[in-house]
């Protein structure tokens, strides 16, 4: 299962009750942050959850809503006696912006491993999640995540006794391993059916509307998507400084056939977002106005 909290979802600048753009999502003890906008500390907290098991940090871009958080979360993270690695994941020259705000921290306890995006789709698996990042429209480079717990096909005694497969070796090849043993190798898919459907969460914020978009976040049980303004007189102003309406996010979740439509990264002036709600679900019925702190386990289908 996958835990899911929108940390911050206030785009520009921070509100009394709406930190900067942030998620964390927790899974199999290990606990990944897409974006640290300021607050990102005082929301995890506000939360009740851990800075410690954060091992890895995927930034969009790097507009200050986006990473300004980072470097008094790095110092927290170091004075909790951290000594584990962080793996942060983000557009081209990830590494000299990380570097330049660690003037202010730069002493701490644990290295940092940079992963680089250029192209206009990477894959990394790390930790048990698979991260897919694609390019978005905005006005710098800036990358949509999705997040994926992938899950394996179900197990059949019938299929490991067809194949002759030893008792013993039934619960590592369960886990995806291969195993050289007798003068045989045994594979994963002498005991297993098929892959089934994981877990899909995807992540998208400041862009304009794209096909590729709806692409990649086919199906997702998740989909967590800017909404900057919702007043309809906002159109023009979204599309020149590149980002979303309520309603553009509400046809991209229906193009894509995702569960579930979380709005995010909202407008100063947007004080109120349930009240743009009922028309977006009119585009879109299963649409959500995020707040800080809303949250969901996302688990795996019982039935497949």
């Amino acid at each position: 299962m996958l835990d899911v909290c929108l940390l911050g979802t206030s785009g520009m600048m921070p509100l009394p009750n709406r930190w900067l753009t942030a998620l964390m999502t927790r899974y199999n003890g290990s606990s990944l942050l897409i974006d640290c906008g300021e607050g990102t500390q005082i929301a995890i907290k506000e939360k009740g959850w851990s800075f410690h098991p954060i091992d890895i940090i995927c930034f969009t871009h790097y507009h200050g809503d986006h990473i300004s958080g980072l470097p008094g979360l790095l110092l927290t993270m170091g004075n909790a006696d951290r000594t584990e690695p962080v793996t942060m994941i983000g557009p081209k020259g990830l590494e000299r912006v990380v570097n330049a705000l660690r003037v202010i921290a730069p002493e701490l306890p644990f290295d940092i491993r940079f992963i680089e995006l250029s192209g206009s789709v990477e894959e990394i698996r790390i930790n048990g999640y698979v991260i897919q990042a694609f390019k978005v429209n905005h006005n710098v480079i800036c990358y949509g995540y999705n997040i994926i717990i992938e899950r394996g096909g179900r197990f059949y005694v019938e299929k490991a006794g067809e194949n002759k497969v030893p008792q013993m070796y039934w619960n590592r090849l369960q886990k995806g391993e291969t195993i050289h043993a007798e003068n045989r190798v045994y594979t994963p898919d002498m005991v297993l059916g098929p892959p089934r459907k994981g877990i899909k969460l995807t992540y998208c914020t400041d862009t304009r509307p794209i096909a590729a978009i709806s692409e990649y976040a086919r199906e997702a049980d998740l989909f967590i998507c800017e909404g900057m303004y919702g007043e309809k007189d906002k159109e023009d102003k979204a599309i020149d400084h590149k980002h979303m309406t309520f309603y553009d996010a509400a046809r991209l979740a229906k193009a894509a056939g995702v569960r579930e439509l979380w709005l995010t990264h909202f407008s100063p002036s947007l004080v109120k977002p349930e009240e743009y709600m009922e028309d977006t679900r009119a585009i879109f019925p299963n649409s959500r106005a995020g707040k800080d702190g809303k949250s969901i386990t996302l688990i795996f289908n019982p039935d497949e």
